[in-house]
This record gives C-alpha cells, sequence and structure tokens, in this order.
C-alpha cells in the first residue's frame, strides 16, 4: 500500500489538529490528543509542525505521529484504520526506516494504542516492547467535589505563577511565562484553559493545563505540577479536581491523562481524584 508521508506547515498543523478532535472518542483507546500538539506549542507553533508527520491517501489524514522527542513517535490513526494491516505495514516500514525522515537511526521507540496493528507489524520488524504506561480516565457526567483550594484560570496577570509551579514541579528553572503566551498563541489555544490553585496564604501551589477536544469528547490533563515546597498537602488532588471541573464546564465527556507507570506517586495523585487507572500499555523499541 502506498500512503504519502508528509510534515505540515502551520496551516497543516491546524488541519491535522481538528482531524484528532474528530478522533476523540470515549469508546476509543486513549490516544494522541490535541492537548498533546497544544503542550508542545509551548515551544511554538513552527517548532510543533515540524514535529508532526502525516499519512493521507487521496487527500484523507489516515494516521499521524507526534515527535515528542527526536527518537519518539506518538502515533495515532483515524479510527477505520487502526486495525488495517495494511495501512499498519506502510506506517511501520516508514517508522522503521530512518531515511524517511520520521525516526533516526540507532534506537528510538513508538507509542500507540495496544490494539492498533501497527505495533504487531513493528513487532514483525524486531521491535520490542519496552516502557509501560497507565491511562487513567474519569467519567464527567456527575459533578465533580469541591478541589479544597482556591484556584484561579491564568491569564497574563498570573501566567507567572503558573509557570514558577510547573518550573518548580518540573525542576526545570528555564520554564517561564513566555511558554504560557506561546501555548495561548498557538493552533491549540481555544482547546486549553490553565488553572492555578493557591493555598491559604495567597501561595501558588499546583498548577495545571486542561485540553478540550469539543462538546461530547474526552479531555485531556497535560500537565500538572505540585511546587516542589508544597508537596504532600493534598494540593495535586485538588488542582485535578479543577482541572476536571473546567473540563466538565465545556461540555467535555471524561478527563483523561496517561502516566508512566514507574511514577506511582502520579498514579496515586490522580486516582484520588477519581480518575480510574486502565490496563497498561507498552511502547514499542528500536535498538538500531
Amino acid at each position: 500500500m502506498s500512503l504519502q508521508l508528509s510534515t505540515p506547515d502551520q496551516d497543516g498543523l491546524a488541519a491535522a489538529v481538528a482531524a484528532l478532535r474528530s478522533w476523540q472518542h470515549d469508546v476509543a483507546p486513549m490516544q494522541l490528543h490535541p492537548g498533546d500538539l497544544g503542550w508542545y506549542e509551548r515551544y511554538g507553533s513552527q517548532r510543533a509542525a515540524a514535529a508532526v508527520r502525516t499519512w493521507s491517501q487521496d487527500g484523507q489524514l489516515l494516521a499521524l505521529a507526534f515527535l515528542d522527542e527526536a527518537d519518539l513517535a506518538r502515533l495515532t490513526t483515524a479510527p477505520e484504520v487502526s486495525a488495517d494491516e495494511a495501512v499498519a505495514a506502510a506506517i511501520a516500514a516508514d517508522l522503521d526506516d530512518p531515511a524517511r525522515g520520521v525516526l533516526p537511526a540507532g534506537r528510538a521507540y513508538v507509542e500507540a494504542p495496544d490494539t492498533y496493528a501497527v505495533k504487531p507489524a513493528l513487532e514483525a520488524r524486531g521491535w520490542l516492547v519496552d516502557e509501560a504506561w497507565t491511562p487513567l480516565r474519569r467519567d464527567l457526567a456527575e459533578p465533580v467535589d469541591d478541589p479544597g483550594l482556591r484556584v484561579e484560570e491564568v491569564g497574563p496577570e498570573r501566567a507567572a505563577d503558573w509557570a514558577g509551579v510547573l518550573s518548580s514541579a518540573f525542576g526545570n528553572p528555564a520554564f517561564d511565562e513566555r511558554r504560557w503566551q506561546a501555548i495561548v498563541a498557538g493552533v491549540c489555544a481555544e482547546d486549553a484553559t490553565s488553572l492555578v490553585g493557591y493555598d491559604t496564604h495567597g501561595t501558588a501551589v499546583a498548577a495545571i493545563t486542561v485540553w478540550s477536544a469539543g462538546p461530547g469528547r474526552p479531555g485531556l490533563i497535560e500537565p500538572m505540577g505540585v511546587h516542589a515546597e508544597h508537596r504532600g498537602h493534598g494540593y495535586g488532588r485538588g488542582i485535578t479536581l479543577a482541572g476536571a471541573a473546567t473540563l466538565r464546564e465545556r461540555g467535555a465527556s471524561s478527563v483523561l491523562v496517561c502516566t508512566p507507570s514507574t511514577l506511582v506517586g502520579a498514579v496515586a495523585t490522580y486516582r484520588s481524584a477519581g480518575l480510574v487507572p486502565g490496563p497498561e500499555r507498552t511502547d514499542r523499541r528500536r535498538d538500531g
């Protein structure tokens, strides 16, 4: 099977995001979400577009890979071709061949739902099972509990608080409010809501950004963090509840997140906010 592999420009990125929105359904396995690309837009839309690869046939977008890192492709497909072995074989061949411009030579990784035909197609090429991830989901049909802390939506006046919390949470001193500014200037800006949680002293202690894919579709948490000096007080649970409530207000059917299974603290925090873990899923790895 012959598919057209391409890297979109910024206009093409908007079209790819629109397709991703349409592919989000609660009955589908957790997959790449528009919010994943929106979060990457903290580096700017031009860099985000350069990190995307698309596969099309006769003008129809069939699959999309997001290079979250140079050696890591996060792949999703249109629902109607996720089990198509011919499509999977063509995509796997492109993922496996450095000359195709998706993944580099040497060690590389692919993340995709376990039900996708591309995983056995990669295994047939010698790819191995790698890191395990835990997807978590909470239905939003019912109201969400009070978060137990003061929560404010981020605008220009609170961007520094949001960035300061996440900088501390992720140990990245270079993370500043310019990242928020890039997100709100990006293609996915309309999907995003960023929140900051404050303790009783008015100190910013937790932050989150949640991403809608439209009414009746699941929303995503990406990222959530608690300031390193304020851990252990339930602020992670509180800001997660606030994010879930925000998505519910925007019409989302559910809230979801996926985290490495080794991060047992993160899994516990999300569970405390009512997210239910699903079956673990595993990456695929090529050793080169």
